[in-house]
């Protein structure tokens, strides 16, 4: 008998030992179709990451030979003209689950763009005439009506994949659906399912914390038709995680977190148990978009090369928030949604004490939570000159902030990943956050001495701990050939979506398997 090569002989023992294999070992793999199920991507309607999360790892998905698509609902807002929207199922029937009103008639049209073909499920009660993504008493129904209208639209023939990949908890109960009511079904019992989690904390309507135990919801019964009010109650997130053939969340820490009771939001303990199917992928971002040496939206384009010519963009910065126009004076940023799980109120409460001590100046633009709000404008008039701030959501203030201060804050209570510390990395921008989830894992602390590493980080969540990292930030910056090294290395780091497409590859190979073993 011939002996076997190394490789086989490993491929072999993976099979033995939890029965996948790596299918480079024995042939090349096929290229896979895959539905990615969402309540918004970009360009078409971006509220939070999600969007261009998924629109970014579709596009790296179809680089890599993979058919990647994506369904998501035809918004009010979505100019047709503009996309020139084509029909491609008129009349779609999506069943309710109710008697008195046993369907809902849908269209799904479709648009190419930059080689992703985006289907819109379109119905004008529900969808056409509503001027926002989120927000209304009924989601719940919206979100059920995408969820069961992409698996009529999948039975429909237009686009059957091998695997449907669905984001946050507005499309939990797909997978769901998938494992009760179309578990005989000869096309979609034979199709995966991956769920991921983009924030645990969100898992519905309510607040999961203070559910009362008449309206828990444990996820084994029946999905509720879309007209009973037991569906405004079902925790979406929960069957999800529970239905789903695989589950990611967007950094390997976060997936490690929430199964503590200190980050699982109260599913601590079913995670665990589902533990062999929580994987953690960290999020990219995309590099061409993100490219200082292009950015037009800076006012002076650099490479790591030319590094001098960033100072053109902070000067720029200092104007555009009235501030002291003066290169020296370290300017420290922050970006992104004021909320609590942010860590803002830590910020600010620091912040105001680190004002007093040193000549800094600090900026910040995104909306939120008027609370928070409130306390960036008192730190504004209690530090006139060295303060601005632009509580609202903005997308072209974030460039400059990226291209000109010289340290961005991310001192978040939890964070399942954060694309901001990576956006600020590409453009020279230091990340200073507190270490935990996807920060932790993108981001390593910069050592004086190696000259190693790409950022601060603090472990507490406490005031001592940020004051600490952002006094010695400041003590290095001090250094300006330290500092130039930092940038180098902060620059250098590859976040690039390549990485993280071929992570999920193995994933819904992996789910693809899972599945299959659940079905025998």
């Amino acid at each position: 008998m011939k002996a076997q090569s190394p490789t086989i002989l490993k491929a072999l023992e993976k099979v033995i030992l939890d029965g996948s294999a790596d299918e480079g070992a024995f042939k090349k793999k096929k290229p896979l179709k895959i539905l990615f199920v969402v309540a918004e991507s970009s360009p078409y309607a971006r509220v939070g990451g999600v969007s261009v999360v998924v629109n970014a790892l579709a596009r790296s998905l179809n680089s890599l030979g993979h058919d990647a698509r994506v369904i998501m609902p035809k918004f009010g807002f979505i100019d047709e003209k503009l996309y020139k929207l084509q029909l491609v199922t008129e009349g779609l029937k999506v069943p309710t689950g109710d008697v008195s009103n046993p369907y809902l008639s849908c269209n799904v049209k479709e648009h190419n763009l930059n080689g992703i073909t985006t289907y819109f499920l379109e119905n004008m009660e529900y969808y056409e005439l509503r001027a926002n993504v989120y927000g209304y008493v009924d989601d719940p129904i919206r979100w059920a009506l995408l969820n069961r209208g992409g698996l009529e639209f999948v039975l429909s023939g237009v686009f059957v994949p091998h695997v449907i990949h669905c984001n946050d908890w507005q499309c939990g109960i797909l997978p769901n659906y998938v494992k009760t009511l179309y578990k005989s079904d000869e096309i979609l019992s034979k199709i995966a399912t991956v769920f991921t989690i983009h924030n645990l904390k969100f898992q519905g309507m309510f607040d999961p914390k203070n559910i009362s135990e008449m309206d828990f919801d444990d996820g084994w019964s029946d999905v509720a038709s879309f007209l009973d009010p037991r569906l405004l109650k079902q925790n979406f997130l929960r069957r999800g995680i529970m239905h789903a053939d695989a589950v990611s969340t967007v950094s390997k820490s976060y997936a490690k977190e929430i199964m503590t009771p200190e980050y699982g939001e109260g599913l601590d303990k079913l995670i665990c148990e589902l533990r062999e199917k929580i994987f953690g992928i960290v999020n990219g971002i995309d590099y061409e978009e993100m490219n200082p040496a292009v950015d037009a939206l800076l006012e002076k384009n650099y490479d790591i090369r030319s590094l001098d010519d960033r100072f053109i963009n902070k000067e720029a910065l200092q104007r555009e928030f009235d501030l002291k126009v003066d290169r020296s004076i370290p300017v420290l940023g922050f970006v992104g949604r004021l909320d609590s799980q942010k860590g803002v109120d830590l910020m600010v409460s620091v912040l105001d004490k680190i004002l007093r001590r040193y000549e800094i100046q600090f900026v910040q633009v995104g909306g939120g939570d008027g609370w928070l709000t409130e306390l960036l404008q008192n730190l504004k008039s209690s530090h006139p000159q060295k303060v601005g701030v632009y509580p609202h959501p903005n997308f072209t203030l974030p460039r400059l902030i990226f291209g000109g201060s010289d340290v961005v804050l991310f001192p978040s209570r939890f964070e399942p990943c954060g694309v901001v510390q990576l956006e600020a990395m590409r453009y020279g921008a230091i990340p200073l956050v507190r270490g935990v989830g996807g920060l932790k894992d993108t981001v390593t602390p910069f050592d004086t001495v190696s000259q190693k590493g790409t950022g601060f980080v603090f472990d507490d969540f406490d005031e001592f701990a940020l004051y600490g990292e952002l006094v010695r930030a400041l003590e290095v910056y001090k250094n300006p050939a330290l500092w130039r090294r930092l940038q180098i290395n902060a620059m250098k780091a590859d976040f690039s979506w390549s990485y993280s497409a071929r992570e999920y590859e193995k994933l819904y190979q992996r789910a693809i398997n899972l599945g299959a073993k659940a079905n025998q």
